[in-house]
């Protein structure tokens, strides 16, 4: 069905469903039936507009409450979603769902405790969801508490063993262990369930490039490029996996690929800058690191990288104002400040010295 014909159905439904709410104004069901099609057609203002219009005749309607949260959870409202399913809590309070919508946006807050205490409320309720076991993993993922949230995915592998979810995080955490066999393990298992999944080739590339096997990383590298979707990540991994192997050339290429991909982005201009960097060539990692400030020139990281091609280039004013431009955008920053300190004393220093030589 062509997207011409699947609008011209839903404009018909959307008819056919307006007339008979008109007929009959207070079932609910025909509400959620607008609000479904009203979001097939990504009409959200809609749908929000009729599950209140629902919630002021059926107050009491848990998935009505559920699915506002849930818009408001997606547009990073969480004050918002928060209201809705603390409703939901209180009409459904049988429903592990509710809970666990409520611990997602506690986690999305940043509010441990509290996500925790909603995540386990819904196993109370339903304790062989893996989806839960995923999300406490998460959490303890996102604090950094590597042994807790292994325990949990491997908790949610123990209910379901193909869970690529758990196999994806799980490889992560590995990776981040230093644990790459263990990574592999994990990363090739989703591989083998679904060898379509673009992330996962891409984390096998990465894991092989790491314990040195050429001939692995570069395989999954190419099969992540001739998958479908956005490349500009797997250029940028690719060209790293080069360097690593002392292709640069190939490295270059590569950087340069991603530019054309999406000049939009940052990360391949300074990489190429620290190619010409790394090369002594530091007008050309100038160049680069200027185009990288063309897309931001908010981060104060590439003005560092500017400051110090500067200074490596003997450049020693251009150095400091762009060491100052650093500090000005995070003042917080001690390093940085403490770099520029001292860079202009130094300067300031070389500077008296070589006027007490003119005047001697």
């Amino acid at each position: 069905m062509d997207n011409e014909q699947l609008q011209q159905d839903i404009n018909n439904d959307l008819n056919a469903t307006i007339m008979a709410m008109a007929q009959d104004p207070s079932n609910a069901d025909n509400y959620h039936t607008l609000a479904k099609l009203y979001a097939m057609d990504n009409k959200f203002d809609k749908v929000i507009s009729v599950y209140e219009s629902l919630l002021a005749i059926h107050p009491n309607d848990s998935q009505a409450l559920l699915n506002l949260g849930s818009i408001y959870f997606f547009d990073k409202e969480y004050k918002k979603a928060l209201k809705y399913y603390t409703n939901a809590m209180d009409v459904d309070p049988q429903n592990y769902l509710v809970y666990y919508n409520l611990g997602n946006t506690y986690a999305e807050m940043k509010n441990f405790a509290k996500a925790l205490h909603y995540y386990n409320r819904a196993l109370d309720l339903y304790s062989l969801n893996p989806e839960i076991y995923n999300s406490i993993a998460l959490l303890y993922h996102d604090y950094d508490d590597f042994i807790e949230s292994k325990a949990y995915y491997e908790k949610a592998l123990s209910i379901d063993p193909n869970n690529s979810t758990s196999h994806i995080d799980l490889g992560n955490i590995y990776y981040k262990m230093f644990d790459y066999e263990n990574a592999l393990k994990h990363y090739l298992k989703v591989y083998e369930l679904n060898p379509e999944n673009k992330t996962v080739t891409l984390c096998i590339a990465n894991t092989y490039s790491v314990i040195r096997d050429k001939e692995n990383a570069y395989k999954f590298f190419d099969i992540s490029l001739s998958l479908p979707g956005d490349n500009y990540k797997t250029y940028i991994c690719y060209a790293i996996s080069k360097t690593d192997f002392k292709d640069i050339d190939g490295a270059m290429e590569l950087y340069k690929t991603a530019v054309e991909l999406d000049p939009n982005q940052v990360n391949a201009y300074v990489l190429i800058g620290n190619l010409y960097s790394k090369d002594k060539d530091y007008n050309g990692a100038l160049e680069y690191y200027n185009k990288a400030l063309e897309v931001d020139s908010n981060d104060a990281s590439i003005h560092v990288l500017v400051a110090n091609a500067f200074y490596m280039n003997s450049e020693i004013e251009n150095s400091l104002t762009s060491y100052r431009h650093a500090v000005n955008l995070v003042p917080e920053n001690d390093e940085y400040k403490l770099v520029y300190i001292q860079l202009l004393e130094d300067y300031i220093e070389d500077k008296r010295r070589g006027e007490l030589l003119e005047n001697a």
